[in-house]
């Protein structure tokens, strides 16, 4: 049995701590950030054998991206590369077993969208296929991954069309231990039932392992034996609630048992997550916030049905996400390390070599975080990273435990000197609750200095949070670089820094959840960081409605916004929330506050708007007609940006195009003078 653990602060708190000098940073320049990455996604296969990654087309001048593979048999040999083609881009990959790569490409597709998505009823006709390939290392050839090859009579040519965008497969476990299969999930594109295969990776075969439907899913596969062990079901409950209900294999019998003591109202939104089970078959592990506000890891008795009464692992101030399980022959099924949610997501090691693993790589790459992304049996190769706030990631291969290989770089010409520190701050919002917030400072900046110009950028989702290190959109380094000052706040109804905060955001768009970043950019004032008269609000999906509402908010402590396929009517997007009935049921009813399109005579202070034409999950109306609204009131500015769909990853064009237009409204178009 494991040791219980609890986390200190210490390892991971930190306040704010500016860096000493003047300000030293230098604008890094657009093309820095909209260039892709000289590589990315990348993986090592179950048995140690292969990587692949997605890489910058060699000769493209970072414009485009192709696939690359690595044979790690042969260590001396160049990798394969195969480019994207002239319309299906390769967006991520993954090495499985069985000589085995799967990729990920996605093309434009314009056409009526019949039905499908978010923008089903918003007549847009602009968007993306994404589809899934498997190849081999070598390359020879590309074909569909889990393609159905079934039959498709009587299903219209409109619902066919939805599947296609939607997609119809996925692989769900990748079950380790033997390399010829996968477990997938595929959609029947006549019953719309889920079903679960085993798949082989050779021939191509499947075996039906269970269907979801009616309320039910698969919750849990064995890693070891791709069986079945943990089902969930939803089942309507009082006052229009429901119940979530799990449903455990009994290993003796057979048969699925219900768990009445892991039940959950949806309503309630609390965490009951089942991982894992220890190896003796008794407990299962549980990372739950019923007992505590932040999720951790508990042992639950499947005799008893009760929990431990004490945490096995629990972190103070952040929510414990997920446990590490051993994956290789030699450690399979053990737990290897806790992971929490810190400044970055850190994982706890309690393998004693994996840790020594851990601590000697930190010692070599010291003030950048080191993780770990994976390892062959007997930790001949690891995989692993490293990054900072400004440091892009760069990955290596640790060989035999002595010898570090540089994969490569996926931004080595960032300067990082001209990003800024970076600090986990907390402030008080006016009615006493604690914000969490990400503080990036301009390079050199020190307390006493000359308060700065500062963004306030809160995060998308709304349930989501943010997280340190190296920011994948370039936003915050481009800002910092610029001799910005950016504070990100986990504002109520940010999710995985408490269920107390989580929960506090419901049905306060714009009200309660817009308090928190003015309170943010009152606090940054009075620590002398921010100038007063030099604030400035700019946010991307839900932070771009945060932006709108920030235009119609009387007495605003910002002298403009920039919102990024931002939501600007609220009534809209409740009417049209999401195809997922869950979703729908747990966050579609917190969407309520004040709705900036009902209040557009309010507007005070300039905007930016800037939206891609092929975002369905924000359609582009959202943009114009707040745009429309205000235009003749204060200072408005709307930039489309052609063949841009919501979430990343987007075309180089697309961010010199998005980039070029924030950094001329802000230092021409941003209040009187600029910001």
């Amino acid at each position: 049995m494991l040791k219980k653990a609890a986390l200190s602060a210490a390892l991971v708190m930190t306040t704010f701590a500016p860096a000493y000098g003047e300000v030293t940073a230098q604008p890094i320049p657009i093309d820095d950030f909209a260039r892709i990455p000289n590589i990315q996604s990348i993986s090592l296969s179950p048995e140690g054998s292969a990587l692949s990654a997605i890489i910058a087309l060699p000769g493209s001048n970072n414009e485009d991206t192709a696939l690359a593979t690595w044979d790690l048999d042969n260590p001396s040999a160049p990798p394969v590369v195969t480019p994207s083609g002239d319309r299906m881009k390769f967006l991520a990959t993954t090495a499985l077993g069985a000589d085995s790569i799967f990729v990920i490409g996605r093309q434009e597709w314009t056409g009526r969208l019949a039905g499908c998505g978010e923008g089903r009823t918003t007549g847009s006709t602009a968007t993306f296929v994404t589809k899934p390939y498997l190849t081999s290392v070598s390359q020879d050839d590309f074909e569909e991954a889990f393609a159905s090859g079934g039959r498709t009579l009587g299903v219209s040519e409109a619902t066919l069309r939805c599947f296609e965008l939607a997609g119809t497969a996925g692989i769900v476990n990748t079950l380790p231990l033997d390399p010829e299969h996968v477990i997938i999930n595929q959609t029947n594109q006549v019953s719309f039932q889920s079903n679960y295969y085993r798949y082989n990776l050779r021939t191509g075969q499947r075996e039906l392992i269970t269907s979801g439907g009616g309320g039910s899913a698969p919750a849990l596969f064995s890693s070891r034996t791709g069986e079945l062990l943990v089902r969930n079901e939803v089942q309507p409950s009082e006052g229009g609630d429901f119940e979530i209900r799990t449903l455990i294999k009994n290993q003796q019998t057979g048969e699925f048992e219900h768990h009445t003591a892991l039940d959950t109202q949806i309503g309630d939104r609390y965490t009951v997550n089942l991982v894992g089970f220890t190896d003796d078959g008794q407990f299962a592990y549980v990372i739950t916030n019923r007992f505590s506000d932040k999720a951790a890891v508990y042992l639950y008795d499947l005799n008893t049905r009760e929990f431990d009464s004490e945490a096995l692992m629990a972190h103070p101030d952040f929510d414990v996400s997920n446990i590490v399980f051993g994956n290789q022959p030699s450690n399979f099924g053990e737990v290897m390390g806790f992971t929490y949610l810190g400044l970055t997501p850190t994982t706890y090691w309690v393998d004693d070599q994996m840790n020594a693993i851990q601590t000697g790589l930190e010692a070599a790459f010291p003030d950048l975080e080191v993780s770990i992304m994976d390892y062959s049996d007997g930790y001949d190769i690891v995989l692993f990273s490293t990054e900072s706030s400004s440091n892009p990631p760069t990955y290596y291969l640790l060989r035999n435990q002595s010898e570090v290989q540089q994969l490569g770089a996926s931004r080595p010409w960032i300067e990082s000197e001209n990003v800024g520190e970076q600090s986990w701050v907390y402030y008080t919002a006016r009615d006493g609750l604690q914000i969490p917030a990400i503080l990036d400072l301009p390079a050199g900046w020190e307390e006493g200095d000359a308060p700065l110009p500062t963004i306030i950028h809160p995060h998308g989702g709304p349930w989501a949070r943010d997280f340190g290190g190296w920011d994948a959109s370039g936003w915050v380094p481009f800002f910092t670089s610029r001799g910005y000052a950016v504070l990100r706040p986990q504002y109520r109804g940010s999710d995985s820094v408490g269920r107390e905060l989580w929960l506090a955001g419901d049905n306060e768009w714009g009200q309660a959840m817009q308090d928190d970043k003015d309170d943010g950019a009152a606090w940054l004032v009075e620590q002398g960081i921010a100038d007063p008269d030099r604030i400035a609000i700019m946010g991307y999906s839900y932070g771009g409605f945060a932006a709108i509402a920030a235009v119609v908010r009387e007495n605003s402590p910002y002298q403009c916004a920039i919102a990024g396929a931002g939501v600007s009517n609220l009534s809209r997007i409740q009417n049209n929330w999401s195809e997922n009935f869950i979703q729908r049921v747990l966050q579609g009813r917190t969407l309520g506050g004040m709705d900036p399109m009902n209040n557009t005579d309010k507007a005070n202070i300039p905007i930016l708007l800037f939206h891609g034409d092929r975002d369905v999950r924000v359609p582009m109306f959202h943009s114009v007609d707040f745009y429309n609204a205000v235009r003749d009131q204060v200072p408005a500015q709307l930039v489309q940006i052609e063949d841009m769909p919501h979430s990343l990853p987007w075309y180089p064009r697309h961010f010199r195009t998005m980039l070029s237009a924030m950094e001329t409204y802000l230092e021409e178009d941003c209040g009187p003078g600029g910001l």
